[in-house]
């Protein structure tokens, strides 16, 4: 299993970033996937979670109405839409799947700072 995370960045409160993920190594149509964030001294946090076929999705409380998680089970990758971005969304973003044991990409820096 390999996830791959991409389309971090520096960003200005306010702006827009699209996190991907693109997976290989396991039947990526059947498992739900996942976004977690960890900020500096804090712990790892869900930011979001999609279903296998994208039926069933839910966000973290302190992103829901600005980020939107999605999939596409052709292309083996599932992405994040961050808008609205605040300060406190300056994190590591890492991809997650569990496929009998968990599984970690190896993170993306999203900075928000003006």
């Amino acid at each position: 299993v390999q996830l791959v995370e991409s389309g971090g960045g520096l960003v200005q409160p306010g702006g827009s970033l699209r996190l991907s993920c693109a997976a290989s190594g396991f039947t990526f149509s059947l498992y739900d996937m996942s976004w977690y964030r960890q900020a500096p001294g804090k712990e790892r946090e869900l930011v979001a979670r999609i279903s296998s076929a994208g039926g069933r999705i839910n966000y973290a409380r302190f992103v829901k109405g600005r980020f939107t998680i999605s999939r596409d089970n052709a292309k083996n990758t599932v992405y994040l839409q961050m808008n609205s971005l605040k300060p406190e969304d300056t994190a590591v973003y890492y991809c997650y799947v569990r496929v009998a044991t968990d599984y970690w990409g190896q993170g993306t820096q999203v900075t928000v700072s003006s």
